[in-house]
C-alpha cells in the first residue's frame, strides 16, 4: 500500500464518490484511480466501497474504519512536510488562511502586515468563503488557520479558540431619522426595511433570534455576505443596514453614513480562530495567532492542540 492509494480513497470520499471529479482534482485518470483503490482493497482484504458496476455507491462499515486511519496517516504526512519546511527554511514558507470577507477586509490587514514585517520570507495566501467553507478548507488541508464567527466550533475535528468579541451596529445615511437615536429599539429598526448579512454569516443568527423573541417580523430588503455591499445599498436608500462594528471603524471615515451600536439588542459575538486537530503548527503560524490576539500564546495553543482545553474567558 502507498500514499497515492490513500490519497485516492480520501479524495473519492470528498468528491461524493464521483471518480470522474476525483480524477480531475488529482490530475490523473479515472481508470488509474479505480485500479489503485481495488489494489488497496485487495491488500487489506476488505471492500472499502460498495459498487454498482464500476460506480462507487457508498462506504462500507470496514471502509469507515479505513478512512479514519487514512485521515491520520495523511495528516501526519502533512505534519512531516511542515516540520521539514520549518527546520530547513526556518523563517520562510506559506501561511494559508481561510476566512470570511469581513475578517479579511477589516480585521486581518493589521496582523498580516505585522507578520510580513517580522517574517518577510513568508508568503500569505487568503482563502475567502462562507463560515462552513472556512471549516471545510481547514479539514481538507487547504488552509492552516481559520477565522470566522459561525460554524467553526461545530466541528469536532477542529480546535477552536475565541479570538475577539464584537457587536453589530446600525448604519444609515447621515440624514436618516434613526441617525438621531443613540439606542434604537427593535421596534424602531423593524419599522424600516433592513439590509443585512445572509443567514449563515457574521452573527446573523443572533439578529433573527432577537426579532423572533420580540414577535417582530421585519422586512429584509437585501441580504449580502460582506459589509461593503450592505453599506453600498444603504447609501442607495434600500433600508437600514446592520453590520459588524469593525466595518465602521475604518480609515478614512465615512461622513455620509451614521452608525450606532446594537449590542444592547443583539448581544455580543465571538470570532474564533481554528486549526485542524493534530496539525503541526510552524513558528510563524504560532506568531501569527498571537498577533490575532495576545491571549493566543504559543503555550496556550500547544496545550489546546494537545487536547488540554479549547477555551478561555475573553
Amino acid at each position: 500500500m502507498n500514499l497515492h492509494q490513500f490519497r485516492f480513497v480520501q479524495e473519492a470520499v470528498r468528491r461524493q464518490l464521483n471518480l470522474t471529479e476525483t480524477a480531475k482534482a488529482l490530475h490523473t485518470s479515472q481508470p488509474g484511480i479505480s485500479k489503485a483503490i481495488l489494489e488497496l482493497e485487495g491488500e487489506l482484504g476488505v471492500d472499502i466501497f460498495v459498487r454498482h458496476g464500476k460506480r462507487l455507491k457508498r462506504v462500507t462499515e470496514p471502509g469507515l474504519q479505513v478512512l479514519k486511519s487514512v485521515e491520520v496517516i495523511m495528516r501526519e504526512v502533512a505534519n512531516l512536510k511542515r516540520i521539514g519546511e520549518e527546520f530547513s527554511k526556518q523563517d520562510a514558507g506559506t501561511l494559508s488562511i481561510a476566512t470570511t470577507h469581513t475578517q479579511a477586509r477589516y480585521f486581518l490587514p493589521g496582523p498580516v502586515a505585522q507578520l510580513r514585517k517580522r517574517y518577510p520570507k513568508v508568503q500569505v495566501v487568503l482563502h475567502q468563503g462562507m463560515p462552513e467553507q472556512v471549516a471545510r478548507m481547514l479539514l481538507d488541508d487547504v488552509a492552516e488557520i481559520g477565522l470566522a464567527t459561525e460554524a467553526l466550533a461545530a466541528h469536532d475535528e477542529l480546535i477552536t479558540l475565541p479570538c475577539y468579541e464584537w457587536q453589530h451596529v446600525m448604519v444609515v445615511p447621515a440624514g436618516h431619522p434613526l441617525a438621531a437615536l443613540e439606542r434604537p429599539t427593535l421596534e424602531q429598526l423593524a419599522a424600516f426595511p433592513l439590509v443585512m448579512y445572509q443567514p449563515t454569516v457574521t452573527g446573523r443568527t443572533r439578529i433573527d433570534q432577537a426579532f423572533e423573541r420580540a414577535h417582530l417580523r421585519p422586512l429584509v430588503a437585501l441580504e449580502a455576505i460582506d459589509s461593503d455591499v450592505i453599506k453600498t445599498y444603504v447609501r442607495l436608500g434600500l433600508g437600514v443596514g446592520i453590520v459588524a462594528e469593525g466595518s465602521m471603524r475604518t480609515e478614512p471615515a465615512e461622513p455620509d453614513l451614521a452608525w450606532r451600536p446594537l449590542g444592547h439588542l443583539f448581544g455580543s459575538n465571538v470570532t474564533r480562530v481554528a486549526f485542524k486537530r493534530g496539525a503541526y503548527l510552524r513558528q510563524f503560524v504560532l506568531a501569527f495567532a498571537e498577533l490575532l490576539s495576545p491571549r493566543l500564546t504559543p503555550a496556550l495553543l500547544e496545550r489546546a492542540m494537545a487536547g488540554q482545553g479549547s477555551d478561555y474567558e475573553l
